[in-house]
Formats: structure tokens, sequence, C-alpha cells
């Protein structure tokens, strides 16, 4: 038997052991890669959607709290709020800029954000915001995280109130004494 029959075979069968293992471990760690981006975009789209859970759950417990709280009382047709009626001109003469109905942002220290928040958790009104208290109002923006946690809501049931009402000048005076919401 001829050496060179074996002796071929053998080292190709060699060098294309090596190859592959070499072209395996190159794509196993891309592989390995792209498992765990996919992984981390998983990760953080949980994390999103924990803390929409999490804000959604504050403002039902804070709810919860505030009946709890109050005596519970059967509205009769009289108890019902009456609707105010909303001057868009009078708004406009006192505060010097156009405002638009139950736009949480005229409160002072309510932004667009702040208002998307306090939307998704039912307050979409001046009215709801002025019925909501204190402690709802923060459980909200706790659940929003930290960059909403550092305000503080401790005025803005009463501006929305004033808000609400058409107190417009009474509003605008308040407004020049705060810095941020907050007195």
């Amino acid at each position: 038997m001829d050496i060179s029959c074996v002796l071929i075979p053998l080292l190709a069968g060699l060098i294309f052991g090596i190859l592959g293992y070499y072209l395996g471990k190159k794509t196993s760690s891309k592989s390995e890669h792209s498992l765990a981006s996919s992984l981390q975009s998983d990760l953080d789209a949980c994390k999103t959607h924990t803390k929409s859970l999490m804000a959604r759950i504050s403002s039902l417990e804070a709810d919860l709290a505030e009946k709890k709280a109050k005596p519970s009382q059967k509205k009769s047709i009289l108890q019902i709020t009456p609707t105010l009626l909303f001057d868009t001109a009078q708004a406009k003469n006192i505060l010097g800029k156009k405002v638009k109905e139950n736009d949480l942002k005229i409160v002072e220290g309510i932004g667009p954000k702040i208002e998307a928040l306090f939307n998704a958790a039912g307050i979409t009104t001046w009215h709801d915001l002025s019925e909501s208290s204190t402690e709802k109002l923060q459980a909200i923006l706790d659940a929003g995280g930290e960059n909403y946690a550092i305000h503080n809501p401790s005025t803005w049931a009463k501006q929305a109130l004033m808000a609400y009402e058409g107190k417009w000048q009474e509003l605008k005076d308040w407004q020049a004494g705060l810095r941020g919401g907050k007195e």
C-alpha cells in the first residue's frame, strides 16, 4: 500500500478540521453577540412596559386610598358638579396668551410630558386635576420615573380649580409668586 493514499486524506481531513473549527468559532461569537443584543432590547422593552404598569398601579392605589379616606356618599342629581362656561377671550386678556380649555399646562409646573402622564392616569381636565390629592399626583409622578419624581404638585390642584372656575386674575397673581409650581 502506498503511504500517499493514507497521508493525503489524513492531511486534508486535518486541514479541513482546523478550518472548520476556526470558522465555527468565528460565526458562534457573532451569533452570541446577536443573541445578547436581542435579549438586551427585549429587557429594555420589558423595563419600559413595567414602568408604565407601575405608573398605572400607583395611580390606582392613590385612587383607592383617596376613596377610602372620603366617606362614601351616593351622589344625587343635585350633587353633580356643574359645568362652568369657559371664556377664551377673558383668559387671553388676563393671562396675555391664548388658553385652550382644560389645558393642564396652564398650571405652573406642568409641562407637556407631565400632562401626558396625568392624561394616561385619567386626569384630563382642570376639574379632574382640582379634585386630585397631592398624594395621588405625586404617586403618578413617582411612577413616571426619577425625572418626574422631583416635581412638587402641592399647588397644582388649587391652580387647576382657579382655571376651572375662570378666576384668571387670581391665578395670574398667584402664579407670579410661584417657581415651577411651588410656593
